[in-house]
C-alpha cells in the first residue's frame, strides 16, 4: 500500500504562544481526566444502580452489561457527531460541546428512578466523552510541534486513568451501594465549569484555521462520516477500528467484569458475617456483625456492605492507578520499541494477566488486587499507544473524524460483544442466593472474563497490517540523521 496517503503538513504551532499551547494541553488534560472520571463512575455504580432500580435480582447482571452498552454506543455516537463538529465548525468549540454533554446528562441521572430512562441518559452522557477524545486529541496534535507528540500522547492517554482512580479514592471513603449511589452522578456534574471556561478561553487549532483559509479543506461541508470510508482512507479506518476494538474491549468487556465482579462480592459479603478480610480489625468485625442483625429484623445493611468489603472501589482503583503511570509512557515506548513491536508485546502480556486472573476463585484471594494491578497496567499502555499513532494515521482534513471513527466504531463492535454477554449472564446467572460460606460463592463473571480474554490475540493480526505514518518516518529520519552527526 502507498503510505504516502498518511500525510502531514508543515509544522504550524508557532501560530499559537506558549501560553495558549498550555491552555489547550491543560484544558484538554482536564476534559479528558473528567470524562475518565466518569468511566470510574460507570465501572463502580452500575451494580448498585442495577440493584437499585429493578425489582429482580436475577436481571442485575444482564442489566449492568446493557448499561456498559449504553456507554459504547454513546460515546460512538459522540465520537461522530463532535468529531464532525470538530472538522466543520472547529476543535475547541466542539471540545467544550462534548465536556458540557457529559456534565449536564449527569447531573440529571442523579434523579432517575427508571432503569430505561436511566440507560437513555447514560447514553447521551457519554456522547459527550466519546466527543472529547477526538476533538482534544486533534488539538493538541495540531497545536503543539511533531516533536512534542509522543510526550502529548502519554500526558492525554494517562488523564482518564487519573480520573478513574480519583473517583476511586473518592468512593473508597464514601460507600456506593443501592441506597446512595445518586452522589456520584452529582458529583460528575461538576466539570460544566470546565466546559465554560474552555468555550470562552481555548485558541482554534492552527491548522484547522490555516486550512479553513487556505483553501485546502475544499468545501469545508463535504467532511462527513463516509469520507473516512473512501479512498485512499478506507483501509486505514478499517485497520484504525480493528487497532481501537482490541484495547477497548480489553477494557470494557475483559478487565471491567472483574469489577463488577467484585461489586457481586460485596453484597455477598454483607450476607455472610463469616467472611471478613483477613486484615480487617477487631472493631470492623464488630460493626458488621451488629449490621447483620440489623438486616435481619429489615433494618438496612449500607453499613454491613460498607466495613465488609467494598472491594468495588478498591479493584477499580488497583485496576486505574497503574495504568495511570503506563498510559503515560505508552506513547514513549511506541516510538522507542517501535509502534507494531510495542503493540503485539503488549497484545500477548494482556491477556496472560487475564487468564490468571479469572483462574482465581473470589475477589477476596490474596492475588486478586495483584493480577488486576498488573492487566490495569499493560492495558494502560495502549491508551497512550493510541492517542499517538490513531490520529497520525489520517491527513488534517479528516483527522478528528478519522481517528474518531476508528476510536468509537471500535466501541460499536465492544457493544455488540458485550450484549452477547449480557444475554450470556442472564442465562447462567449465580444469584448465590442460597450460601452459608465463602467456599459456596460462586460467579458467572469469571467464565465470560477468561473466554473474552482470547480476543486480545486479535490485535496482533490487525497491527501487522498497520502502514508506517509520514510522522513515524520523519522521526525516524531525524533519529538517524543525530546517529549519523555523532558518528
Amino acid at each position: 500500500m502507498n503510505t504516502t496517503s498518511i500525510s502531514d503538513h508543515s509544522d504550524t504551532a508557532s501560530r499559537l504562544s506558549k501560553s495558549q499551547c498550555i491552555t489547550v494541553l491543560v484544558t484538554a488534560f482536564l476534559g479528558w481526566l473528567f470524562a475518565g472520571a466518569h468511566m470510574g463512575i460507570n465501572s463502580i455504580t452500575y451494580h448498585s444502580v442495577a440493584t437499585s432500580l429493578l425489582d429482580d435480582p436475577a436481571q442485575v447482571g444482564e442489566w449492568i452489561g446493557f448499561l456498559v452498552v449504553a456507554f459504547l454506543l454513546g460515546a460512538a455516537a459522540g465520537g461522530y457527531v463532535f468529531g464532525w463538529i470538530g472538522d466543520r465548525f472547529g476543535r475547541s468549540k466542539a471540545m467544550a460541546m462534548s465536556v458540557a454533554c457529559y456534565s449536564i446528562f449527569s447531573l440529571i441521572s442523579a434523579g432517575t428512578t427508571s432503569i430505561e430512562l436511566f440507560w437513555i441518559l447514560r447514553f447521551i452522557t457519554c456522547m459527550g466523552i466519546g466527543g472529547m477524545w477526538p476533538n482534544g486529541m486533534a488539538l493538541l496534535q495540531e497545536a503543539w510541534p511533531n516533536t512534542a507528540k509522543p510526550i502529548l500522547a502519554g500526558i492525554l492517554g494517562t488523564a482518564a486513568n487519573i480520573g478513574i482512580t480519583l473517583f476511586a479514592v473518592v468512593a473508597m471513603n464514601k460507600d456506593v451501594n443501592p441506597d446512595d449511589w445518586q452522589w456520584a452522578y452529582l458529583l460528575g456534574g461538576s466539570p460544566l465549569i470546565l466546559a465554560i471556561i474552555s468555550w470562552i478561553c481555548v485558541p482554534e487549532s492552527p491548522k484547522w484555521l490555516a486550512e479553513q483559509q487556505s483553501g485546502l479543506n475544499i468545501s469545508a461541508e463535504k467532511v462527513g462520516l463516509g469520507e473516512v470510508f473512501t479512498s485512499p482512507h478506507r483501509r486505514l479506518t478499517m485497520i484504525g477500528i480493528v487497532l481501537a476494538f482490541v484495547p477497548l474491549f480489553g477494557g470494557w468487556g475483559v478487565a471491567n467484569w472483574a469489577n463488577y465482579w467484585a461489586a457481586e462480592f460485596d453484597e455477598v459479603v454483607a450476607d455472610l458475617p463469616a467472611i471478613v478480610e483477613d486484615d480487617a480489625s477487631e472493631e470492623n468485625t464488630v460493626d458488621q456483625t451488629v449490621d447483620v442483625e440489623n438486616a435481619e429484623t429489615g433494618e438496612s445493611k449500607q453499613t454491613a456492605t460498607k466495613t465488609a468489603s467494598n472491594k468495588k472501589a478498591e479493584t477499580s482503583f488497583n485496576r486505574a492507578w497503574p495504568g495511570s503511570i503506563s498510559s503515560l509512557l505508552g506513547g514513549a515506548l511506541a516510538i522507542f520499541l517501535g509502534r507494531k513491536f510495542t503493540y503485539a508485546a503488549l497484545c500477548i502480556i494482556a491477556f496472560t494477566c487475564t487468564q490468571f486472573l479469572y483462574a482465581l476463585p473470589h475477589p477476596n484471594h490474596d492475588h486478586f488486587q495483584l493480577w488486576v494491578g498488573c492487566l490495569g497496567f499493560f492495558s494502560g499502555f495502549f491508551f497512550g499507544w493510541l492517542p499517538l499513532c490513531l490520529p497520525e494515521m489520517f491527513p488534517t482534513r479528516v483527522r478528528a473524524t478519522g481517528s474518531g471513527v476508528s476510536f468509537n466504531f471500535g466501541r460499536i463492535i465492544v457493544a455488540i460483544l458485550i450484549i452477547v454477554t449480557s444475554f450470556w449472564l442472564k442465562e447462567y446467572f449465580a444469584t448465590n442466593d442460597e450460601i452459608t460460606s465463602i467456599d459456596d460463592y460462586n460467579s458467572s463473571y469469571v467464565t465470560v472474563g477468561r473466554v473474552c480474554g482470547f480476543m486480545y490475540l486479535a490485535g496482533i493480526v490487525a497491527i501487522l497490517m498497520m502502514p508506517k505514518s509520514q510522522t513515524e518516518a520523519d522521526i525516524e529520519a531525524t533519529f538517524d540523521s543525530a546517529g549519523q552527526s555523532s558518528g
